[in-house]
């Protein structure tokens, strides 16, 4: 396939210039409704993980010239094939990873998971090969996905960091218009997006998107999201944190920016 093809010209089907692997929770993120507005499209994946599809361009939204083709899906970052796929299939497209402390990450997608499947095991035997000794089972998803220093080593070998944004988890919940402002610069568009469309909903703990500054009908996170963390023993979160903390300062070391996760 020609990738010089590849970029719409008129109001046709193009392919992704932006890509989001979104690592704030368990499935998703306030980002969600976010990138959704226009002028950024956005259509859900995956197309760069287990299966490929070199025909996705027919599957995405079509748009115009002055638009931005943006596919999110969460796994992106932690799937070793996809860095290569993105690559050679557009190698000008434009990353943003949303990141979250990773222990808070972990223990939100054991409740996520804990509600589908009530009988799984504790998340404190699913977190430790040997508690004792302070082993952790990195081969748990939940566990793996958090070590952002190793997964990053593997697009850096494809994509340089300009083409990468990093958004905080947390303060995309606590200021989501500065969040989604950065996002835009990074994108190259104007900022359409400013604090005049969220506010807060105090129930769910997530900022709302207003789809217009006069609209009253907020788009909201899904009735599966917001809900309230397990309660972890507090040794157990200081242990995590223990483990985290050298990947932790390898990640900030090397994008420059410190999450403040410590």
């Amino acid at each position: 396939m020609d990738t010089g093809d590849c970029h719409a010209r008129g109001p046709s089907a193009a392919l992704p210039e932006g890509a989001v692997p979104a690592l704030c929770c368990g499935r998703g993120h306030p980002t969600s409704p976010t990138l959704r507005t226009p002028p950024p499209g956005a259509w859900p994946g995956p197309f760069f993980t287990i299966t490929f599809c070199f025909a996705c361009r027919s599957l995405m939204p079509r748009t115009l010239d002055s638009q931005i083709t943006v596919e999110k899906t969460p796994s992106y970052f932690v799937t070793k094939e996809a860095p290569r796929r993105i690559f050679n299939l557009s190698r000008d497209t434009k990353l943003i990873v949303v990141v979250r402390n990773p222990v808070t990450r972990a223990i939100s997608d054991y409740t996520q998971t804990l509600s589908k499947k009530p009988d799984i095991p504790t998340f404190e035997g699913l977190s430790f090969r040997n508690r004792s000794l302070g082993l952790v089972d990195t081969s748990w998803n939940a566990i793996r996905i958090g070590m952002y220093a190793v997964h990053l080593e593997s697009w850096l070998q494809y994509f340089p960091l300009s083409q990468i944004h990093f958004v905080s988890g947390e303060k995309l919940i606590t200021d989501p218009a500065g969040e989604m402002g950065k996002v835009q610069d990074f994108l190259g568009i104007k900022r359409v997006i400013t604090d005049k469309h969220f506010y807060f909903n105090k129930t769910k703990g997530f900022p709302c998107l207003k789809k217009s500054e006069s609209s009253g009908l907020p788009r909201c996170l899904g009735k599966s999201k917001g809900r309230t963390h397990v309660q972890i023993d507090p040794e157990v979160i200081e242990q995590l944190r223990d483990f985290y903390r050298p990947y932790n300062i390898k990640f900030y070391e090397t994008v420059g920016q410190d999450f403040r996760w410590e």
